[in-house]
C-alpha cells in the first residue's frame, strides 16, 4: 500500500547483472505499485531500439556526462563496459520527501557508492536462476556483439560475487513471482 504524504519515502537500489530481468521486474513492480517513482538515469551509450530520451535513459555525450559530475549532480555515477551511466539527485530526493518511494536501478559499483551514503536505502540484488540461463536471456537479446557478450557474462560472474553485500538477494525465476517478492520487502519497510 502506498505511504502517507507525512512520512518520507525510501530509497529501493535494485541490482542484477546485465540479462538478470531487473528491467523487466521493475515493470511489473509499476504496473502493480504505480506510485513508485523510478529513477531515470542518464548514460552516454546510443538508445537500444524502443528506448526514448526520458524514460529508459537520459542519453547525454560524454562532454554533457562530465559537466553533470562536475556539478555534483548525480547521486552516484559509474562506467559499464565502455559507457557512463549516473543517477541525477534531485529527482530522487524529491519524490522522498514527498513521501514516494524511489526505485534505483543501478549496478553493482553505482550500487556501493549509494550504500557507502547516508540515504537510509534497502538494497536487493536480483540473481538469474543460472549462469546458462544468464547466457541464453543475453544471447537472446541479439544486442551484442559476441565480443561485447563475453564481456557482459564475465561482468556478471564477478558481480554474483557482490550479491552478499546487498540487504535482500532475489531469485527471478519468474517475473511475476520475483516482483511480489520485493513488493513484500518495500511493503514490510525494506
Amino acid at each position: 500500500m502506498p505511504k502517507s504524504n507525512n512520512k518520507r519515502g525510501t530509497l529501493y537500489v535494485i541490482s542484477a547483472p546485465s540479462g538478470g530481468g531487473k528491467g523487466t521486474i521493475i515493470q511489473r513492480l509499476l504496473e502493480l505499485r504505480p506510485d513508485l517513482h523510478l529513477s531515470v538515469s542518464a548514460t552516454t551509450r546510443v538508445p537500444r531500439v524502443g528506448e526514448n530520451d526520458g524514460e529508459a535513459y537520459f542519453f547525454i555525450t560524454h562532454d554533457e556526462f562530465r559537466q553533470m559530475i562536475d556539478n555534483d549532480e548525480f547521486l552516484e555515477h559509474a562506467e559499464y563496459v565502455g559507457e557512463r551511466y549516473g543517477t541525477p539527485k534531485m529527482p530522487i530526493y524529491e519524490a522522498i520527501d514527498n513521501g514516494r518511494d524511489a526505485l534505483l536501478e543501478i549496478e553493482v559499483q553505482g550500487a556501493k557508492q549509494v550504500m557507502g551514503m547516508d540515504t537510509g536505502a534497502v538494497t536487493i540484488f536480483i540473481v538469474p536462476p543460472s549462469l546458462d540461463e544468464l547466457e541464453r536471456r543475453l544471447r537472446g537479446r541479439g544486442t551484442d556483439s559476441e565480443d561485447k557478450l563475453i564481456k557482459r557474462l564475465e561482468r556478471a560472474r564477478l558481480e554474483l560475487e557482490e550479491r552478499h553485500d546487498y540487504d535482500h538477494v532475489v531469485v527471478n525465476d519468474d517475473v511475476a513471482r520475483a516482483a511480489e517478492e520485493i513488493l513484500g520487502i518495500i511493503d514490510g519497510g525494506g
